[in-house]
């Protein structure tokens, strides 16, 4: 029981953190059409700018101002390349989005080195939200914080106490996504700005014509999009690892993720983003194999079954490509995507 809590808290965490990247990408192409290849790349800026503020002013306002600069970058890159390429089509934008990935790539490795920093979270989120404690003689209990030495020890040897702490950073990170789903659910129904964004897709020239500034609406949503994938950056790197790499470890998931919920749909989105953190995460914890299925059902195993390299793969050992076999699966059997309105 106390497996399945852990792992299902660990696979939401996740599964909330892909969330906070594939939001403002699929903010980005529901309004404007373009699949941001880079968007990952704004991830991983936000995260060094997080970490250079945190040294500098604390992690507070670096989780402020991070977004905030992450945002600019965002809306000057649409302002200064992407709309000189809009007119052209699809291809010359995922072109330029594409190569600004690389530029991006090595100019961090350029200003904070190819290795991985350092990025510690604040003393208020170090430590662990809460200690899941399973005995085996009184069951499951939770306590706050850490739980003390005595809690964790047996008092018999016939008593097995297990205690696993689940940090208050993958907390955080939880309530800062489902906070971030709400705002942008209220921004987009509940609010004139939403409206106006919606519209401009759509009708932009009857948008246009009520006084409104549409490319300056597209620069917007760009920047919003690519400020909330820094302020995803900021929390998984202090949660994580900041380092070069980060953002092609989860760029081509956030891509699944969209085309999975349905491209466009910020619904569909959240839905995939849980889906895919839970799935990897338990099948990440299961070390169990095709052969240990078969055996446990009373199935012969023969000698040439035990030396089949591919029915000794465990599950841990393939968790990598499920995400991508969930893809091959969704655009065979549904190529709307689970909540989507369009053909991916």
């Amino acid at each position: 029981m106390e497996f399945f809590f852990i792992s299902m808290l660990n696979g939401l965490s996740y599964g909330l953190l892909l969330f906070m990247l594939s939001s403002g990408l699929t903010l980005i192409f529901s309004m404007m059409g373009v699949l941001n290849f880079a968007h990952a790349s704004f991830y991983m800026i936000g995260a060094y700018i997080g970490y250079t503020l945190n040294s500098v002013i604390g992690f507070w306002p670096a989780l402020v101002i991070s977004p905030f600069l992450g945002g600019l970058l965002g809306a000057l890159f649409e302002r200064l390349c992407l709309r000189r390429v809009h007119k052209f089509g699809h291809v010359p934008e995922l072109l330029v989005t594409f190569g600004l990935s690389y530029v991006v790539l090595e100019v961090v490795k350029l200003i904070w080195g190819q290795t991985a920093v350092e990025f510690q979270p604040p003393e208020s989120l170090q430590g662990p939200a809460f200690t899941l404690i399973q005995n085996s003689q009184q069951g499951l209990s939770l306590v706050g914080g850490s739980a003390s030495a005595e809690l964790c020890r047996a008092a018999d040897a016939a008593i097995t106490v297990v205690c696993s702490p689940f940090p208050a950073t993958r907390g955080f990170m939880m309530i800062v996504a489902l906070l971030m789903m709400l705002g942008l659910w209220l921004l987009l129904t509940r609010t004139r700005v939403g409206l106006v964004i919606q519209a401009a897709l759509t009708h932009p020239e009857a948008v246009e014509s009520l006084g409104h500034n549409v490319p300056r609406v597209f620069m917007l949503v760009f920047g919003v999009g690519t400020g909330l994938a820094a302020l995803a950056g900021v929390i998984g790197g202090s949660t994580f690892v900041t380092e070069p790499a980060m953002a092609a470890t989860v760029g081509s998931v956030i891509f699944v993720v969209v085309v999975v919920g349905g491209m466009g749909s910020l619904a569909g989105a959240f839905l995939a983003s849980v889906l895919i953190g839970v799935i990897q995460t338990f099948a990440v914890a299961i070390d169990y194999s095709m052969i240990d299925l078969l055996q446990s059902v009373g199935f012969q195993i023969s000698a040439a079954m035990q030396g089949n390299s591919v029915l000794r793969l465990t599950v841990s050992q393939v968790a990598p490509i499920l995400p991508y076999l969930f893809l091959v699966l969704i655009l065979i059997f549904r190529p709307k995507g689970l909540l989507g309105t369009r053909e991916t």
